[in-house]
This record gives C-alpha cells, structure tokens and sequence, in this order.
C-alpha cells in the first residue's frame, strides 16, 4: 500500500492554511464558550469538522482518516475513559452506602477556624477528589461540604474554584499525562516529573492565595503557620510522587498526604483567636457528631484501596505478568504509511500507528477492581455495588463521548498535520513563547473544561512549536498541562457546578469576573517559571527521567 505524505500549506497560502487548519478547534472554542453547547455535542460536531478538513482540504485518503479516528477512539477508552469511571465508580460507593458523610464529619471536626477548614475541604480534600475522578465533582462536593458547616455561598463558589486548580495536571488518576502522552509520544515519566517541578511552588502558595479571598491580609497572616503546613505538604508530595513513584495517584496521594499532616498540625496549633464570620460571632454551635478512628478509617478505605491496586499494578513483577496479556494490532492502512517532513521534522519519517488493547494493564483497571472490593467492605452486596457501577457508568456517558470525540479530533490533526501548520504558525511568537504556549493551555482548559482534553488537542503543537523554537518539547508539553489549571476555574462546566452547587444559580457571570483575575495572575506565574526553565534553568526540565 502507498505512503501518504503531509503538507503544510495545502491552498498554496500560508495564512489560508493556517485559518483552515484552526477550523476544527475554532469551532469547538466557539460551541463552548458563545454557543454554550454541551461538551459531547461540541467535540462530536469539532471531529466531523475535522474529518472534513483532513478529507476534502488536506487530501488524506478517506481510509487514514477512518484509521486515525479509531486509534484516538481506542485509546481514549482503554486509557481515559476505563481510568475515569473506575474513579468515580468508587466514589459514587462512598455515597451510596453513607459513609461520605463520616469523611465529610471527619474533615470539619479538625478544626472550628473558618481559614483552616477551607484548606482542609477546599484545598487538600478537593485534591483527593480530583485525583479519584476530576470532572465536577471537587468543587460540586467541597462546595456543598463547605456551606453544610457555614460558609457564605459566593465566596465558597469562589474558593473552590481557585483550590481545584493545582491537582488538575493529574486529575482522574493521571488523564492529562496520558492523554499528552498519547498525542506527543513523549515519555510519561519526563511530562509528570517536569510537571512536578512547575507547579509544586504553585501548589505551596495557593493555601495563602485561598484564605486572602476570604478574609483580610491581617486575618491571613495569622494563620500562616497553618497555611504553610498544608502548602508545603501537597506541594513537596506533589514533586516526590510525580517525579519518583507514578503520574496515576499524585493527587489522592497529595490530597490524603496534607490531610494528615493539617489534621495533626491543627490540633497542636490552634490560632488565637478562632476565626468566624462576623455573622456566626456570639452564635452557638450546633453540636458535632463525634466520629471514632475506626469510623474515619473505615469511610477513607475506599481511597486507601485505590492506592493499593495502583501500587500492586505498577510492581514490576505484576507489570511483567499483565504485560504477556497486552494485544497489540496495527492500525491498517495507517501504520507506517503516513510521512512526516521537513520543516517539522529534520528528515522524512514515517507515524507508527498501533492499536493497543491493554485492558488488564490499564490503571482503570486496578480501579475498578478497588470498587468491587470496596462496595463489600463498606457493608454493601456484590449486586448493589454492580448497580452502583452501572448508574455511575450511564451518568458518565456524556463525558465519555466528549472524551472519545477530543482524542480522535486530537489524532487526525495528528496524522493529517493539521497540528503541524498551527505549529509552524506559533514559531513567529519568538523568545516569548514559554509564556505564550503556557497561555494556549490555559485557554485550551478555559474553553474545553478539561486539561485532558486541552492537552490531546494543543499537546503535539506545542511539540511541534518547541522544536522549531529550540526549546525542549517536554518542558512546553508540560507547560500546556500546567498553564491549563488554571483555565479550569474559569471554565464555563467549572462555573456552573459551582453555582449550581452552592445554590446561586444565574450567579455564574459574577463568579467568572471574580475568579478571572486571579486564573490570569497564577497562569502567568506558571509562564515565568517556565521561562526560567527554558532560558535559565534547563536542567530542571526532566529527560530520560524512570519512576522507581
């Protein structure tokens, strides 16, 4: 069979190309942000867009075309969507049989200071969650969490949506490293590790960020023991953990991590005086129902199976074993016949394509056998803990089709090279753009309401733009991921959880003014200190990095 090779200015017209080239992930952007249709609808609509670029502008044989979006299909089930309703499978257990409500106890019993409990809930819970699924649910439960013991709606809206921002480079058991994996062929370990060396500083300061939009730098500064103690426990488990062990449990791991280390901080270290809202000062308490530690333990031991199964999946003797199962298939028609060339790549190569049907030794896996062990031990049958996965997986369904339809999109423009000429186009942007591709992450998030998502869609540009630059393509891959938390908050999925959640519904508009300010100010943050990665400090950037 004949070789197919790409180009980069099909219509003879280098702005035309480039405009045309945009059209798919225009189209998505204005669904999304003008158009305000749903996420699966607006990535099914981008993908046929895409089809039609690659097939009728691009001249890709209509068989490369149909193989391309099989391979993003496939992939995105084996690897982000298997990994994704495995996570929320074992949460929906924790509400389902009652026992998120002793999680829920346990947290705000820590503390009775209203400055320590955001950090408890907002900032270090919301990680676990993020981590064990990402999506709505981290602002959605802490939200509702937060008003349940008092705090006022809108700022809690707020607060939320500033906290989960940090995990979100690992959320859903690591998705956006995969899905950047995926479409850039970069080395999972070099992206999470470079990863973990961006935003851990982040991560450090955002607990004093969170606590200064609630109350005065006065009333902030009194409790900065408090708020270095849980910065600097996610921020340092954030660096070990994506640098040293794995990119699947960084945040649960984080999230569970800083939990303990405030939980036993606060109780040694009480600020003076305990703060409370001018409104709750002179009220009485209502009186807290006490939680014994087998309760605590027993209501987090789904989240603590979570991390045994992924821990037993990455051993290298279980990894061996379930490595004889992998089934690895060609993709026909497509494998090795799509050419790659100069500029984009110093001599002609050709894409490998290859169909990987790694049930077993997906990370969804180890989670979903989590949950089947978890639903028994939480004190529910075999059947209802399947009924619980059923109901989980048809919620679910919308995410997965915008999953599938993102990922496919992501690989056509791959192989089409539509990517390619957007890439070429960004090398005009010079010295400037580890900041300026930081921003295309943020912007990727902000529309699409997910990094995953921003990553399969810009990863392989921003590759593409760093070769061309002479920068390293693992560090401005990672920066897409990074810079784009902090789009999150102000995603239009984001804002309306959180309206929707602490019960302020048509308040969606004012929260985004709120919270823009601050998305564009850590963005930039992250831009300059990926810059100083790029320019000064290039040995931070991870290469041929190995998990232990």
């Amino acid at each position: 069979m004949q070789t197919w090779t790409q180009t980069y200015d099909p219509l003879g017209n280098v702005v035309l190309s480039t405009i045309v080239s945009a059209i798919p992930i225009t189209l998505l952007f204005y669904l999304l942000a003008i158009r305000k249709t749903a996420a699966h609808l607006a990535a099914l609509y981008s993908l046929i867009a895409c089809i039609a670029v690659a097939l009728f502008v691009f001249r890709m044989p209509p068989h490369m075309v149909a193989g391309a979006t099989a391979l993003g299909a496939v992939y995105a089930i084996v690897w982000i969507a298997w990994v994704l309703i495995g996570a929320v499978f074992v949460y929906d257990l924790t509400v389902e049989s009652g026992h998120f409500e002793t999680i829920k106890g346990s947290i705000g019993a820590i503390t009775d200071d209203r400055r320590l409990q955001l950090l408890l809930i907002a900032f270090a819970f919301g990680a676990v969650l993020e981590g064990a699924g990402g999506g709505g649910a981290p602002v959605a439960v802490t939200a509702s969490m937060m008003i349940g013991l008092g705090f006022r709606p809108f700022e809690t809206a707020v607060v939320c949506l500033m906290a989960n921002t940090a995990p979100v480079a690992w959320g859903g058991m690591g998705n956006p490293v995969r899905a950047l994996t995926a479409v850039t062929g970069l080395p999972e370990a070099d992206l999470s590790a470079t990863m973990g060396r961006i935003l851990p500083p982040i991560a450090s300061i955002l607990p004093f960020w969170l606590v200064r939009t609630q109350v005065s730098w006065s009333e902030t500064l009194k409790v900065w023991p408090g708020c270095l103690a849980a910065g600097l426990a996610f921020g340092g488990i954030q660096f070990f953990w994506s640098n040293y062990i794995d990119s699947s449990l960084v945040d649960i791991v984080s999230g569970m991590g800083a939990l303990i280390v405030c939980a036993i901080f606060y109780k040694m270290w009480k600020p003076n005086p305990v703060f409370r809202f001018p409104e709750e000062r002179g009220k009485a308490q209502e009186a807290r129902k006490e939680y014994t530690s087998m309760q605590v333990f027993h209501a987090w031991s789904p989240f603590l199976l979570i991390a045994l199964f992924v821990v037993l999946w990455g051993l290298p003797a279980v990894r061996n074993a379930i490595a004889t199962t992998s089934i690895k298939v060609p993709v026909p028609g497509l494998h090795k016949m799509v050419v790659r060339t100069a500029p984009v790549v110093p001599k002609d190569v050709t894409e490998a394509a290859i169909f990987g049907f790694d049930w077993l030794a997906s990370v969804g896996t180890a989670t979903f056998l989590a949950g089947l062990v978890a639903g028994p031990v939480l004190g529910l049958s075999l059947g209802r803990t399947l009924r619980v996965f059923s109901h989980s997986l048809y919620r679910m369904r919308h995410a997965f089709l915008a999953i599938l339809c993102m990922i496919s999109l992501a690989y056509v423009t791959r192989f089409c090279g539509m990517d390619a000429v957007m890439g070429l186009a960004m090398t005009h942007t010079g010295w400037l753009y580890p900041i300026f591709g930081t921003f295309i992450g943020w912007l990727g998030v902000a529309l699409s309401g997910t990094d995953a998502g921003s990553n399969a869609l810009f990863g392989n540009l921003q590759v593409i733009t760093a070769n061309k630059l002479g920068l390293s393509p693992v560090l401005m891959a990672a920066a897409n991921s990074t810079g784009g938390v902090m789009g999150k908050m102000v995603g239009a999925q984001s804002l309306i959880v959180a309206c929707a959640a602490a019960g302020i519904g048509g308040k969606e508009g004012d929260l985004f003014r709120a919270v823009f300010k601050h998305g564009l100010a850590l963005a930039l943050l992250i831009g300059l200190i990926v810059m100083l990665y790029a320019y000064a400090l290039p040995e931070f950037v991870a290469h041929n990095h190995h998990f232990w």
